[in-house]
């Protein structure tokens, strides 16, 4: 490659590990003897030499696999939405620092699952909270930086990424009492063990009682986070009330999209008999009728934080553990009577 475009071998190096150190005409030159060679850049080789591999990892959770989903929904096609939205804003920022991202839905497995193997590839890994057990984690972070999505910090040395999800529910029941009049609420929760969907409980009890009504102990009812869990946990909230709520809460916006199919199935009206609200602000929610009302959380800037904490742990080996809180907003829409 050099001896053809008649460069030094370090400069063929910095056209692919740093191009904007090298001149526009050079850079052109390398690059159009790569495209006759057929060049590509050797990955293995590269780590050999660099003791790095130029790669991220992200891992989250396998929804289609009953073992960590459960069978209720799992086969629903929209379950994905969030960790997609996170995965193009990693993508976005990886590219920008010169890196690239590797994606793995977990498996059970322990440290032979495919998280271990994937974490011996990457230079730095992101993990979405429920994803890895605390003790695997605590040994991959022995070898690379690795930064935790969401969820409570369970790992005080590791980086840790999450949004303001007490705030922002706290802030959209007010606004359905405040705003709406409405004191008939009922909260649809996500799974059990979800940090986030605690932490929304938390603001939807927090509003409440400042609003001088019951905190209740329990959500009204569960699903799973999936579309098709929204429909179930809505039929079920239905069937065990003489008259519907006056708003169902949603711990996020695939179960109350299902919440609005499962009202429009009964002929029950959005928002006039019933408000619906949501948690995320996946795209889908803007084009369902009535468009809904949610509380929209940065999820791609989630993404792009997290390469950048693992960007500069990797410079900053030493630095302090970091622990950063996004804010959300309200984004107000028909299906709560706005708009």
């Amino acid at each position: 490659m050099a001896e053809r475009a008649q460069v030094s071998i370090a400069t063929v190096s910095r056209v692919y590990r740093n191009p904007g150190t090298v001149r526009p005409q050079t850079r052109e030159r390398v690059l159009a003897v790569a495209r006759e060679l057929g060049y590509v850049p050797s990955g293995s080789a590269r780590g050999l030499a660099s003791r790095a591999t130029g790669v991220l990892g992200l891992c989250f959770p396998d929804y289609a696999d009953p073992e960590v989903d459960g069978d209720e929904g799992s086969d629903d096609p929209e379950h994905t939405l969030y960790a997609d939205e996170i995965t193009r804003g990693m993508e976005r920022a990886a590219r920008r620092h010169g890196y690239a991202l590797l994606i793995a839905a977990s498996l059970a497995g322990g440290p032979e699952s495919l998280v271990a193997t994937v974490a011996g590839r990457v230079d730095g890994f992101a993990v979405l909270a429920r994803t890895v057990p605390t003790e695997d984690l605590e040994i991959i972070s022995r070898r690379l930086p690795v930064v935790m999505i969401a969820g409570p910090r369970e790992i005080d040395h590791l980086d840790h990424l999450e949004v303001a999800n007490d705030e922002g529910e706290f802030a959209m029941t007010t606004h359905l009492i405040a705003d709406h009049g409405l004191t008939r609420l009922a909260f649809l929760d996500g799974a059990a063990d979800s940090p986030d969907a605690r932490a929304r409980f938390r603001g939807y009890r927090r509003a409440r009682a400042a609003a001088g009504l019951p905190a209740p102990d329990e959500p009204d009812a569960r699903g799973d986070f999936t579309q098709a869990g929204g429909r179930l946990a809505t039929e079920r909230l239905l069937a065990g009330v003489d008259r519907p709520p006056q708003a169902l809460i949603c711990a996020n916006d695939q179960m109350a999209l299902g919440a609005l199919q499962t009202l429009e199935r009964r002929g029950i009206r959005v928002p006039d008999e019933v408000a619906v609200v949501g948690f995320d602000g996946i795209p889908l929610g803007r084009v369902v009728r009535p468009a809904l009302t949610t509380v929209t959380q940065p999820m791609r800037k989630l993404g792009e934080t997290a390469v950048d904490l693992l960007v500069e742990r990797l410079r900053e080996p030493d630095r302090e553990p970091r622990s950063v809180l996004l804010p959300v907003t309200q984004t107000r829409r028909a299906s709560c009577g706005c708009g």
